[in-house]
């Protein structure tokens, strides 16, 4: 039966290994999980969107929005398959991207690997100019050497180039000139200004910013270019809009030009989705646990809103070492993500250790079971040989799991540790569940914070099958399965707002500061911001929010305190330090007496109202349903039976112990002896450690 145009909405998510889409239309929902096409992502969503239509009884031209992420800009920066890029920059400045920051990550590393430019120092030009950190021209730019920089970046086949400007962030006018003169003598190149992509003081982490945005900018406009022009084809005339990092969305325009934003869009997506299962259920604290088919993430929602911070990572050298990979000054929802997924490869080392990850064997050609050329055994092929996943039943069963061939890799694989398959299999999920483990534990002390007391709202392919193990390790007696778990971070994308972050360094301490020149300032960043959010708001109200990063004078690092959205006037300076004191007392435990507070970093997001979803009401009565059918897994106690329940045949306050299966399309929840599942009125599977 047709739902209607108007009510068709599409959220697609590639990962890793698989393409996730879904379809809300007329209060039905429709999911579909292809595998990943790498060569060309948009084969894998084109692929994905067909199929949930076809279920759905829908065309494209049935569609009002689609939302799309993709992992493209993330996986271009960490292969390195990005554009040939070239720098422009202040004379003397040529090597800020080789130098960094001038310290060692890790100091008792005698053969350190830092991670290379992605411009070549060839390509890294210098031109006079310069201007002083308050804005002052202290030398006019020469322009005759961006005649002769765009010369030699033509003879050595530029795609991009990256202008970055010493304290450009104060005073944008060079950059905006070099920007002019380049965009004429090299009309077929892309070109990012610092000052436009991360218009902040510190030139290392802007210019490896601006580097960035334009390394893959190329290769984000072909590739959004394309997909819109298929969906075009197929008749889908609906906007098209893209998951931002920072958990809001924007326009396909702006991704054009801003696409180094879309780095960590799905796992963006994704904790989106668990704080809005967690607004459902009435939680206010909950960690978000995405375990895909190539990585796991972990995210802490405090007060309903997931973490964020101003400050990413990418393409660790040591991937989990801080400080090795590039930094990107772009708004980003805070997490940690591990190379523990479904497709994470084990493997015993020279001294007899087992380990998983961080390397994936991805789509291509995927975990030995996938049947498609892999040798490595992984931890879905675990999870198969263990008995937790039915070989037949993958994927909603649309392609078959060879046990046979993951019980031979996994006996390969337990030769050196002297088991047979079901052992290493045993082996190597007890690894990964200690890594997931870890790193949940880790990332909430670093944040000063505590998992206990916590639910966990758990997502992705492979996490319903690990959640139980993981939140006995940290210390969680609660963790919830959404309905359409398999697919939650494109399900975020239909929740998330539309959004937009403009951020401006301006220094200055607080006793200095005046206050109309403050407003002024903010009202500048709110309307730079509305123009990239209004065009895609479809005339939904807007809301605003502003922030300051501070710190006391002589500190290095600095807190974000929230500021009010109305004015400041001459109270500025009073309610600033009034603010940023009790930020710093809740952070710290106490305030620096005599000591004088200055602002660095000024930022505006504006965006639609976040969607309220309706509190889940629960089950009048608690039904304690039953099942004939088993399927033994192998546990720590050897073989156990296990009932088996599909979740479309579970409703609101069924109820079960452990041990126990619930299948479903996208997952499969394993629930161990001593605990019990209960559904609750929203359709998420609430499973509580020896709870009735």
């Amino acid at each position: 039966m047709r739902k209607g145009r108007s009510a068709a909405r599409l959220g697609c998510d590639i990962g890793g290994t698989f393409t996730d889409a879904v379809l809300e239309a007329g209060g039905g929902r429709w999911t579909a999980k292809v595998l990943t096409t790498h060569t060309a992502p948009e084969e894998g969503v084109l692929a994905a969107i067909a199929e949930v239509l076809a279920a759905a009884s829908l065309t494209h031209a049935d569609l009002a929005l689609v939302i799309h992420g993709t992992t493209l800009a993330t996986n271009a920066l960490i292969e390195r398959k990005g554009a040939r890029t070239g720098l422009v920059t202040t004379a003397g400045f040529r090597d800020v991207l080789a130098i960094r920051l001038e310290h060692r990550f890790d100091l008792y590393d005698l053969g350190i690997e830092q991670p290379k430019p992605l411009v070549e120092r060839a390509l890294r030009l210098p031109v006079q100019e310069r201007i002083a950190a308050d804005g002052r021209v202290l030398l006019p730019l020469k322009e005759e050497d961006l005649h002769r920089a765009a010369a030699a970046l033509s003879a050595a086949g530029v795609e991009a180039v990256a202008v970055g400007f010493l304290h450009s962030w104060r005073n944008p006018a060079h950059e905006r000139r070099a920007a002019e003169l380049l965009a004429a003598l090299l009309p077929s190149v892309a070109i990012t200004l610092s000052s436009e992509v991360a218009p902040e003081m510190r030139e290392y982490e802007r210019f490896s910013t601006a580097v960035a945005n334009a390394y893959v900018q190329p290769l984000m406009a072909a590739y959004l270019g394309r997909l819109e022009q298929r969906l075009l084809a197929a008749g889908a005339c609906c906007p098209l809009l893209m998951m931002l990092s920072g958990g809001g969305l924007t326009t396909l325009e702006t991704a054009r030009r801003f696409p180094v934003r879309l780095v960590e869009s799905g796992p963006a997506g994704g904790a989106v989705f668990a704080a809005s299962v967690a607004a459902e259920l009435g939680l206010a604290d909950v960690l978000s646990f995405d375990m895909g088919g190539t990585t796991a993430k972990i995210c802490l929602v405090d007060d309903g809103v997931p973490q964020t911070a101003r400050g990413f990572e990418v393409a660790r050298v040591y991937r989990f070492k801080k400080g090795s990979g590039l930094p990107l000054r772009i708004p980003v929802v805070e997490m940690v993500e591990i190379g523990a997924g479904g497709g994470s490869i084990a493997r015993v080392d020279r001294l007899g250790r087992l380990g998983v990850g961080p390397d994936s064997a991805g789509s291509e050609p995927g975990p030995v079971a996938y049947g498609r050329g892999g040798a490595a055994p992984t931890v879905t092929d675990a999870d198969l040989v263990l008995g937790r996943i039915d070989p037949r039943g993958f994927a909603g069963g649309r392609f078959p799991l060879y046990l046979d061939a993951a019980r031979v890799a996994l006996g390969h694989a337990g030769v050196a540790l002297g088991l047979d398959a079901p052992g290493a299999a045993a082996g190597v999920a007890r690894v990964v569940d200690e890594t997931m483990a870890a790193a949940a534990r880790v990332h909430a002390l670093e944040g000063g914070k505590t998992l206990r007391g916590r639910g966990m709202i758990v997502f992705g392919g492979a996490a319903p099958l690990h959640a139980a193990a993981v939140a006995e390790r940290v210390g969680i007696d609660a963790f919830i399965v959404p309905e359409a778990a398999g697919v939650g971070s494109a399900v975020g994308f239909l929740r998330a707002p539309v959004a937009y972050e403009i951020a401006r360094s301006w220094q200055v301490k607080l006793a200095a500061l005046e206050g109309r020149k403050l407003d002024a300032m903010l009202a500048a960043l709110t309307t730079e911001a509305r123009v990239i959010v209004v065009p895609a708001a479809g005339g939904a109200k807007l809301i605003e929010r502003r922030f300051a990063t501070m710190r006391y004078q002589g500190q290095g690092h600095e807190i974000t305190v929230a500021l009010p959205a109305r004015g400041f006037g001459a109270r500025a300076a009073a309610v600033l330090r009034a603010l940023f004191e009790a930020a710093y007392a809740k952070a710290y435990g106490r305030i620096v007496p005599n000591a004088e507070p200055e602002a660095m970093t000024w930022s505006v997001t504006v965006s639609t109202v976040p969607q309220r979803r309706p509190r889940a009401t629960d089950a009048a009565k608690t039904r304690h349903r039953r099942t004939r059918a088993t399927r033994e897994v192998m546990t720590s106690e050897g073989l156990v039976g296990h009932a088996v329940f599909h979740r479309a045949d579970l409703t609101a306050g069924d109820s079960f112990a452990g041990p126990a299966l619930v299948e479903e399309n996208e997952t499969t929840t394993l629930l161990p002896a001593g605990w019990r599942a209960r559904v609750a009125g929203n359709g998420a599977l609430i499973c509580r450690r020896g709870g009735r």
